[in-house]
């Protein structure tokens, strides 16, 4: 087995939506409903192998040249629900944010200048085809954004050993699209009415319109994905980020400055330390 199989991938974490079978027109509907029926699914830290293994050639691949037929399944209320890949349209969309992310001598090296103009120029020519695509799954590197937990009430998490080997730790919280969506008008309301529009509305306003694209009867994710092999496990137990989302939130409704502050200061302190990791030897 490659080191591209076999590494643990330690610094992204997830939100997905999973829609089920009869979002889907066909002929995806009977492909993913064939494909849920597989023993042996993939999981995240495969889909994030393969993508680090396109790196590897010279020069790098930074888009798969074919999209993914692969994706995540959940069974809720006996629906099957799944969570397609769409791992090319997120590498377009990854490689954009990476554009202003990074200074350019060093994406230059990374990523020579041809290679991303020619991943720019299939991307383009793909939209014009696909012109209302979106992904079901978005990604965060070395932090969870914390308006991803306004979607979710501390009473959803779930932390544990993962299936079905029973060796991998667990963390995420689910909760039925129609609650995401709640919480998110919710949120945006408590918010407006306490603070000056800024990064924090904006980020939640967008997550907002991206679940408005999904069937009302899905399924959402947070996963803290590879983020549990970099956090040491005490404070993975420990780790309540919804709940003081939650209580933040609550505290402002109720004007409380004093504990919205307390909860916000929690949150803030947990994961400025693990986007410190980052930068570590």
């Amino acid at each position: 087995m490659g080191l591209a199989s076999s590494v643990t991938v330690p610094y992204a974490a997830y939100l997905r939506v999973y829609e089920p079978l009869g979002a889907f027109p066909e002929p995806e509907r009977s492909h993913w409903a064939r494909y849920a029926r597989r023993p042996g699914l993939p999981s995240a830290q495969d889909e994030l192998r393969r993508s680090l293994a396109d790196l590897l050639p010279t020069p790098p691949v930074p888009v798969p040249v074919h999209e993914s037929g692969d994706a995540f399944v959940a069974v809720v209320d006996g629906v099957v629900c799944v969570c397609p890949w769409r791992t090319r349209l997120r590498g377009w969309l990854a490689l954009e944010e990476l554009a202003a992310r990074l200074p350019a001598p060093v994406l230059d090296a990374a990523l020579p200048p041809v290679v991303r103009r020619q991943a720019q120029a299939d991307y383009e020519r793909w939209q014009e085809r696909n012109p209302d695509a979106r992904p079901w799954i978005r990604t965060a590197t070395w932090q969870v954004p914390l308006r991803w937990f306004v979607l979710f009430s501390g009473e959803e998490r779930e932390y544990g050993k993962g299936e079905p080997a029973g060796e991998e730790v667990v963390l995420r919280y689910r909760t039925p699209m129609v609650q995401a969506r709640r919480r998110v008008a919710r949120g945006l309301r408590t918010l407006r009415d306490a603070i000056e529009e800024g990064p924090l509305i904006d980020g939640l306003v967008d997550v907002g319109r991206w679940l408005e694209e999904f069937h009302p009867r899905s399924l959402v994710e947070l996963d803290y994905g590879g983020l549990v092999h970099m956090v040491p496990e005490a404070r993975l137990a420990e780790d309540r980020s919804a709940a003081d989302t939650e209580e933040g939130l609550a505290a402002l409704r109720a004007g409380d400055g004093v504990r919205a502050g307390e909860a916000y200061e929690r949150l803030t302190e947990r994961w400025r330390a693990v986007r410190d990791r980052q930068f570590a030897n």
